[in-house]
């Protein structure tokens, strides 16, 4: 039998993150069409996978010597902003991109944090 588990912070500021990005890719959808809401998911999708990313190192460390955590954190970190500017130069190959709801989207997910204490 499968066992449920409440998410953990982490889970919870990921949910938080696709949560927003799907609520503002379809309201640009409703007021400025898909192609825009493209755009808006892709900005969020650029935040969102590092994030993931990160999560996954830093989840993998849990319950290991603390020098082991902190380099999880630091490959995590390394891999994060690696995998932002990646997928970034992926995204800016994209012809006739509109850049305020790429940013939009990319700044709704990164906001998430601005609130994290508060989800705890």
């Amino acid at each position: 039998m499968i066992e449920w588990k409440p998410p953990t912070v982490l889970g919870k500021i990921l949910g938080y993150q696709l949560l927003l990005i799907a609520l503002l890719s379809v309201g640009i959808a409703v007021f400025g069409g898909a192609q825009k809401a493209l755009y808006s998911a892709m900005g969020g999708l650029a935040a969102f996978i590092p994030n993931f990313y990160f999560a996954l190192r830093i989840n993998k460390s849990a319950g290991q010597a603390p020098r082991k955590i902190v380099n999880a954190f630091y490959v995590g970190e390394s891999g994060k902003l690696i995998l932002t500017a990646a997928l970034f130069v992926l995204i800016f190959q994209v012809p006739k991109i509109e850049i305020l709801p790429l940013f939009a989207g990319y700044v709704v997910a990164l906001s998430v944090f601005w609130f994290a204490l508060l989800i705890g």
